[in-house]
């Protein structure tokens, strides 16, 4: 008999959740973690007593009551609204695409008027019947004035790469709200753990065996002899020895800076869409959670190409590492004893919410086996 019953690799948000269902099944867990802390790419830092995002800036929203009712049993969430604003040569605009964008382009007042500009933009390239990239894709969607301002210069940097090269499917829509509404995201339920990312990890992790400073693949063969099933979050192609081929991810790479005034920018999000300015954005990170302190601390956020050193934040779903990830999956499936999950395990774009609903549908299987 094994000492534990599952071996959890990585702390992070998607290892916590299953550890936490796991634990209340009256299952032993052991959850490592290479970094020195808990929480994954969803840890804060306490900077002049604000709450740091340490790897970007975390908004959670959802649109599934059941994982809001979930997060909300943990810790108190509070009323926090992602509305970011677009900073293109000095002015500014409205996020996401709404009458305040419109008005503040084109001096439309009106839903009708707003309408009768997008059509117009959109004959333009009327023309495009299959668009051959993301450009294409884009200006037939949007029209050349939005393109330009709030999308080209910021896509480009985020992937690294000409907007033409890219492909046409990573822009399926463009969302445009005939609305003097700044609210970024459409989901009924958002917010901000109140006291910061850190206390919800916590409570997820409270009564199970955590160490730190420990990468698997230092021992590999010696954790995988203590329990009976591992769930591994970490990178699934580093974990099968790039049989298939190495899968590509985008990082990022943060410049934090404490600034003596109150208020730096007045929001937590400040995009950057010039291709010129070399980071996407400015994340003042008082504004999350309403702070009141006397200095605040901002960070720099800059798009950088994934090498190892760096941490993968975003696998790139083109047709090779799709191509390569579903042979991957395919020798998972054939593993009896490893489950592969969350954003690197399964080489997929998961949000906060989508994490917490595909560790709960794990757990559920698990636990009911």
């Amino acid at each position: 008999m094994k000492k534990y019953d599952y071996l959890i690799v990585g702390a992070g948000l998607f290892g916590a959740v299953f550890a936490h269902e796991a634990r209340k099944a009256g299952r032993k867990c052991l959850v490592i973690d290479r970094r020195d802390s808990t929480g994954g790419n969803i840890r804060c830092e306490s900077i002049e007593g604000i709450n740091v995002h340490k790897y970007g800036a975390h908004i959670f929203h959802t649109d599934k009551k059941e994982v809001w009712k979930y997060v909300t049993r943990l810790v108190e969430m509070n009323r926090f609204t992602n509305s970011p604003v677009a900073n293109f040569n000095g002015r500014l605009y409205n996020l996401p695409f709404n009458m305040n964008t419109f008005y503040q382009l084109w001096g439309t007042r009106t839903p009708a008027e707003a309408e009768e500009m997008l059509k117009k933009q959109r004959a333009e390239y009327a023309s495009i019947e299959c668009p051959a990239n993301f450009e294409e894709q884009a200006l037939k969607l949007c029209g050349r004035d939005i393109y330009e301002t709030l999308i080209k210069g910021y896509t480009e940097k985020q992937w690294g790469r000409p907007a033409r090269e890219l492909p046409a499917e990573i822009i399926k829509r463009v969302p445009v709200r005939m609305t003097f509404d700044n609210n970024y995201f459409n989901d009924p339920y958002q917010g901000i753990p109140e006291g910061g990312y850190n206390r919800l990890i916590d409570a997820l992790l409270e009564g199970t065996e955590t160490i730190l400073q420990l990468d698997f693949f230092s021992r590999r063969d010696e954790l995988c002899s203590l329990a009976d099933k591992i769930v591994f979050t970490g990178r699934i192609d580093k974990y099968f020895d790039y049989r298939a081929g190495r899968l590509e991810y985008r990082s990022l790479k943060f410049d934090t800076k404490v600034i003596d005034t109150p208020n730096f920018q007045g929001n937590a999000v400040v995009n950057y869409t010039s291709a010129d300015v070399p980071y996407t954005r400015i994340i003042e990170h008082k504004h999350f959670e309403y702070g009141t302190q006397p200095k605040t601390v901002i960070t720099y956020e800059y798009p950088a190409t994934w090498s190892e050193g760096l941490e993968p934040y975003y696998p790139v779903n083109n047709e090779r590492n799709n191509a390569i990830a579903a042979e991957y999956r395919q020798m998972a499936r054939s593993m009896g004893n490893v489950i592969f999950g969350g954003r690197l395990g399964q080489y997929a774009y998961f949000d906060m919410d989508d994490t917490v609903d595909e560790a709960l549908k794990l757990a559920e299987k698990e636990m009911g086996n």
